[in-house]
């Protein structure tokens, strides 16, 4: 099974973590510890007023990073060892927050791997003339698809969709698994 992924942060700590698979969806935010970079309040929408998180104004419900992590990590479980597929993902903080909370190996032990689609898509679109392989650029020039992008459940969507189109063969998809263990040495 597959899971789609994503991660927003305030450039240091982990915001709003999504994950889709079939029918199955997690979204879930956090309060950070760090204030919100300037550059990713504006791009996300994000900010944080009296330990509270705020989405586009609107006040949003939080969890603790663990609470976010654990479920994250049960929702891969009750999928059965999936592969989790991302743009661009943001591996070395992920790592971060699982060593943090010492989950590293429950998170490595309930996944088959990781793929990151931005290499995959260059790869498997380098004759197509593209200017920019962000995922909402992707999305756009070949499916003709504007959305929120930068909100984490919309990103994941887009990249369900995003990856349906793509057709990667299991060959290259393995070419660019890899695991969070790999990415350290």
């Amino acid at each position: 099974p597959l899971v789609f992924f994503d991660l927003e942060t305030t450039g240091l700590e982990i915001i709003q973590l999504a994950a889709v698979s079939g029918g199955h969806s997690l979204n879930l935010y956090v309060v950070p510890r760090c204030r919100i970079e300037r550059g990713a309040a504006r791009v996300t929408g994000f900010k944080v007023r009296g330990q509270r998180l705020y989405l586009d104004r609107r006040l949003v419900f939080t969890n603790s990073l663990r609470e976010v992590v654990v479920s994250f990590i049960a929702f891969l479980q009750m999928l059965g060892r999936p592969l989790v597929v991302g743009h661009n993902i943001d591996c070395p903080l992920l790592a971060r927050a699982l060593d943090e909370l010492d989950l590293r190996a429950q998170f490595e032990g309930s996944v088959l791997g990781c793929v990151d689609t931005l290499p995959l898509a260059r790869e498997l679109l380098r004759d197509r003339g593209l200017q920019s392989f962000g995922q909402e650029n992707l999305v756009r020039e070949l499916l003709g698809i504007n959305y929120k992008a930068h909100d984490a459940l919309e990103d994941v969507r887009a990249l369900k969709t995003l990856f349906g189109f793509l057709q990667p063969t299991a060959e290259v998809v393995h070419r660019h698994m890899f695991t969070l263990d790999t990415l350290d040495s």
